[in-house]
C-alpha cells in the first residue's frame, strides 16, 4: 500500500517492501525527487535523485509506470480508496482486483489558499491567521494590514520586535552593462516583503583590494543608496538607478561606478537597513576591472623610438630622453612597448638587457619594476599580436529622488515609498579588442 503524507510544501510518498526485501522512500519537492535505497544486505545506502518534472513526465508517459521502472529496487502499486483497480497493470496481489475507475494524474487548473477549502468559517479564519503568521511573521506574531504585530516573546536584546525577518539582498553584476576598464554596474532586487519589515535604505561599501593595502585597516567607502546616491549628494563618479523586473511590483535597484581604476581588484558589499535600524546579512561581489586602454600604434612608435635611441652610441641627452619617454607611459603601455621592441629588435638584444646596458641598472630598475603592476591576466592579453581600442555607448537609467529625506530620520522612511524620477542617459565604455590578426 502506498502512503502520501504532506506538510507545507513537502510530501513523503512511501511504499511497502517488495518481494526482494528492498525498501524505497521518496521525498517529493517542487523541483527534485530523491530516493534512498537499502540493498539486500541492509548495509549500504545509495542516494539517487532526479528532477521532479522528470518524475511527473514518466508517470504521464508510462501511465503510472510500466514494467520498466524508473528507479530500480522500488515497486509502485496502484491504490484507490484502499482498493486496487483491475485496470491497473501494476496490481499483482490476488483477491484485490475490483472494478473501479482507472486512477489518472489530475491536471491543476486553479491555485487557491488551503484555508479556502475549509467550510467552517471559524476554523477557516483561525487557519488563515495561523498560515499568515507562519509565513510573514515567523509564527511569532499576527498580521495587521501589511505589517507584523510581534508577540511579547519576539523581541531582541535591544527591545526591538524581530518576528518579521529582514531578507538578505543578493548583489550581482548588471547583465545589461558589460564591465569595462573603469565602469562597473551592480544591481539587486528589492527585498522588502509585501507584509512585514519595511526597508529604509541599502548601504553599499566598495574598496580596492591589492597586496599594497591592509584590508583590515582600509574599509573603503560607504554609500547610502537613499541619502548619498538618490539625493545626488554623493560623488559624480557613482550614480543610482531603478528598474522593474518581470513583475511590475518587483523593483530592481542598481548602482554604476564610472571612475574605477583599470586592472584593479574591487570588493563590493551590500546590506539592507529596515525602519527599526536592523541590518541584513551581507552580500558580496569581488571582481577585477578590465585591462587599461592601450594605443597599440603609439606603443609601436615608442618601441621604434627607443630602439633608435639605444642604437649605436647613446649620449647622455639620448639616455635621458629614453628614460623620460618610458617613465611617462602607463604600466600597460610600457608592457606593450616591451612586446613590440622584442618582436622587432630582439636579435639586437631584448628590451630588459638593452635598457640596463644603455641606462644603467638603477634607471632600468625604476622603469622595469612598473611592469609588476600589470596583473597576470592583462599580461597575457597584452602579448596578443594585435590590439584595437574602441569606445561604445550603452544606455543607463539614472534616478534621483524628488524629495529630501530629513537628516536623522532615515530609519523612519520607507525606501519603496520614495518618489523617484529616472532619466535614460548614455555611458561611454572604452574597451580593448585582442586578437591574433588585425580586425577590419
Amino acid at each position: 500500500m502506498s502512503t502520501l503524507l504532506c506538510k507545507g510544501m513537502f510530501c513523503l510518498l512511501s511504499w511497502e517492501a517488495d518481494s526482494r526485501g528492498r525498501l524505497g522512500e521518496y521525498t517529493l519537492q517542487p523541483l527534485s525527487l530523491q530516493t534512498e535505497e537499502t540493498t539486500e544486505l541492509g548495509s549500504k545506502k545509495e542516494l539517487k535523485s532526479m528532477p521532479f518534472i522528470t518524475y511527473l513526465s514518466g508517470l504521464l508517459t508510462a501511465q503510472m509506470l510500466s514494467d520498466d521502472q524508473l528507479i530500480s529496487g522500488v515497486e509502485i502499486r496502484c491504490e484507490e480508496k484502499g482498493r486496487c483497480p483491475s485496470t491497473c497493470h501494476l496490481c499483482r496481489r490476488p483477491g484485490k482486483e475490483q472494478l473501479s475507475p482507472t486512477p489518472v494524474l489530475l491536471e491543476i487548473n486553479r491555485v487557491v489558499p488551503l484555508y479556502t477549502l475549509i467550510q467552517d468559517n471559524g476554523t477557516k479564519e483561525a487557519f488563515k491567521s495561523a498560515l499568515m503568521s507562519s509565513y510573514w511573521c515567523s509564527g511569532k506574531g499576527d498580521v495587521i494590514d501589511d505589517w507584523c504585530r510581534c508577540d511579547l516573546s519576539a523581541f531582541d536584546a535591544s527591545g526591538l520586535p524581530n518576528c518579521s525577518p529582514l531578507p538578505q539582498p543578493v548583489l550581482r553584476l548588471s547583465p545589461t552593462v558589460e564591465p569595462s576598464s573603469t565602469v562597473v554596474s551592480l544591481e539587486w532586487v528589492d527585498v522588502q516583503p509585501a507584509i512585514g519589515t519595511k526597508v529604509s535604505d541599502y548601504i553599499l561599501q566598495h574598496k580596492k583590494v591589492d597586496e599594497y593595502t591592509d584590508t583590515d585597516l582600509y574599509t573603503g567607502e560607504f554609500l547610502s543608496f537613499a541619502d548619498d546616491l538618490l539625493s545626488g549628494l554623493g560623488t559624480s563618479c557613482v550614480a543610482a538607478g531603478r528598474s522593474h523586473g518581470e513583475v511590475p511590483e518587483v523593483s530592481i535597484y542598481s548602482v554604476i561606478f564610472k571612475c574605477l581604476e583599470p586592472d584593479g581588484l574591487y570588493k563590493f558589499t551590500l546590506y539592507a537597513v529596515d525602519t527599526r535600524g536592523r541590518h541584513s546579512e551581507l552580500s558580496t561581489v569581488t571582481l577585477r576591472t578590465a585591462c587599461p586602454l592601450v594605443d597599440d600604434n603609439k606603443a609601436e612608435e615608442i618601441a621604434d623610438k627607443i630602439y633608435n635611441l639605444y642604437n649605436g652610441y647613446t649620449s647622455g641627452k639620448e639616455q635621458q630622453m629614453a628614460y623620460n619617454t618610458l617613465m611617462e607611459v602607463s604600466a600597460s603601455m610600457l608592457f606593450r612597448v616591451q612586446h613590440h621592441y622584442n618582436s622587432h629588435y630582439e636579435k639586437f638584444g631584448d628590451f630588459v638587457w638593452r635598457s640596463e646596458d644603455e641606462l644603467g641598472p638603477r634607471k632600468a630598475h625604476l622603469i622595469l619594476r612598473r611592469l609588476e603592476r600589470v596583473s597576470s591576466h592583462c599580461s597575457s592579453l597584452l602579448r596578443s599580436a594585435y590590439i584595437q581600442s574602441r569606445v561604445e555607448t550603452v544606455p543607463y537609467l539614472f534616478c534621483r529622488s524628488e524629495e529630501v529625506r530629513p537628516a536623522g530620520m532615515v530609519w523612519y522612511s520607507i525606501l519603496k515609498d520614495t518618489k523617484i524620477t529616472c532619466e535614460e542617459k548614455m555611458v561611454s565604455m572604452a574597451r580593448n579588442t585582442y586578437g591574433e590578426s588585425k580586425g577590419r
